[in-house]
Formats: C-alpha cells, structure tokens, sequence
C-alpha cells in the first residue's frame, strides 16, 4: 500500500479577537498548504495546477520563505537549526503556508514544523512578515506539550501591528497538522491577554480537483487577506486606539530559544 503524502491542503479560518483597550474581533476564511519540502519536485511534477519555482495557478516559490537565498528551502532551515544548536537528523521539514495564486501572495505568518525522522517534531520556526516588506522569525524547540498540542512562548521582537506594542510575549500554542490543524497564539503584557489569534483547519488531499475548488470558493484570497487587514485597520483607528511608531526590525533575522541542552553554548 502506497503511504499518503504527507503534504496537503488545509482548508479553514483565521480569528482574531483583542481584548484591550478596545474589543474587536474579525474572521476570514483561508486555504493553506501543508508543504513537505522533501516532495516538493514529486508535487510540482505530479499536478497541473500547482508549480515550484514557476508560475501557475498556484504555485510555491522557494525564495519566498527564509532568507531568500537560492539552495534549496529544506537546506537552508537545516543550517539555521545547526548553527541554532538543534541537530537535524535528515527528517522532513514540513512548511504551512498560504500559496501563490496567479504569481501573488502574501503571508502574515508560516510556520515551519521541523521533524526527526521518527515524525517527531523537534523545532518550530514561526516566520512572521509584515505588510511593510519586513520580515522575523522566532526558532523555538518543541519541550512541552498539553493534550496533544505544542507549547512554546517567547518575547515579542518584531513589529507587526501598527496597533499593537512591542513589549509584549507570544503564547503559542499548536496541534501539529494531521487530519485537522488547530494553531492558536496569545499576546500578552503585565496586566494579562492583550490578543489572541487563532487558525483552524481541515485536511484535503492536495489535488488538482483540491485545488481547482479551492480557487472556486475563494479566488482573490490573497487580495482578501492584504484588503482585510486594511480594513480592520481602519475600524480600530475608528475605534480610538492609537498608532505606534514602528521602530527598526532586529537585526538578527531570527529570534532563537536552542534546546536546553545548548543553552550555555549558542547565544
């Protein structure tokens, strides 16, 4: 019996809902891939509707996501898990992301689910853009799990929000993807909950049948995103709550938490 790949279609919504200083909550609707980077070449020769490096109806462009370079995605996160102090043994590196449709995208956030070759995840790298063509991401080892789901925190390093202060810690807090995902990260400062994000999702085989649905039931889904984030931008100005000024991105392009074993030797 052929095993499934591991690579998918994940079909659900994004919230979110801030608590402070002003209530405000707002919902859309999201088709994401699950990308295993080791079937990308199999994936881009197998279906019509989906390309790598190329355009298509929709496609994955590898210089899209990290540091842009031109190896290959998978050997680039590998090295930035080494030079991190994790030790990658050869297992799938596993990449939720929104898709180019017609040559255009844009994802708030992509999250890279790091594997042993057991399928056990060891790492997390949560790749955060802002609609300012800036760019963060916080490398966190897997160390504590609830029920299931993932558990990691770390300090807020990078602006995103022109709403939202930067001295704040993210809670996230994830369900590896398999039949269903669930990914849900809280902000928070001194007095408590601040924001709180959430995405849920269904597994579809990725076909072209998939995808070609897909793109029926939500063709300008990356318009949608960019257009609603302006919008629900402008409802909170409305609302009364204040623009922070954006400061200069970190100058590292990765926030890293090492294994606890190797916290004493990577700074």
């Amino acid at each position: 019996m052929t095993e499934r790949p591991a690579s998918a279609l994940y079909a659900g919504h994004v919230t979110h809902l801030r608590l402070r200083p002003r209530r405000h909550r707002f919902r859309y609707r999201v088709h994401s891939l699950l990308l295993d980077l080791d079937e990308l070449e199999t994936l881009d020769r197998q279906l019509r509707l989906f390309s790598v490096d190329a355009f298509n109806l929709f496609s994955f462009h590898q210089q899209d996501r990290g540091d842009g370079g031109g190896a290959p995605l998978k050997s680039r996160i590998e090295a930035q898990l080494e030079a991190a102090g994790f030790s990658p043994d050869g297992g799938p590196v596993r990449l939720l992301t929104m898709p180019r449709i017609l040559g255009w995208s844009f994802n708030p956030l992509s999250v890279f689910f790091c594997c042993r070759k057991s399928g056990d995840v060891f790492a997390i790298l949560w790749e955060v853009d802002n609609t300012f063509g800036q760019r963060h991401a916080y490398l966190l080892p897997v160390e504590k799990t609830f029920g299931g789901e993932i558990l990691q925190t770390c300090a807020k390093k990078f602006y995103v929000s022109p709403f939202m202060d930067l001295d704040l810690r993210y809670d996230f807090r994830v369900k590896p993807p398999k039949e269903t995902l669930r990914i849900r990260i809280d902000a928070s400062d001194c007095e408590g909950l601040v924001l709180r994000a959430a995405q849920f999702a269904e597994r579809r085989e990725l076909t072209d049948a998939a995808l070609a649905r897909a793109f029926l039931s939500l063709p300008l889904q990356t318009l949608s995103v960019v257009g609603g984030i302006v919008w629900e931008a402008v409802k909170l100005w409305l609302k009364g709550i204040g623009l922070r000024k954006r400061p200069p991105p970190p100058a590292e392009s990765a926030s890293l938490a090492p294994p606890v074993s190797n916290r004493e030797k990577v700074h």
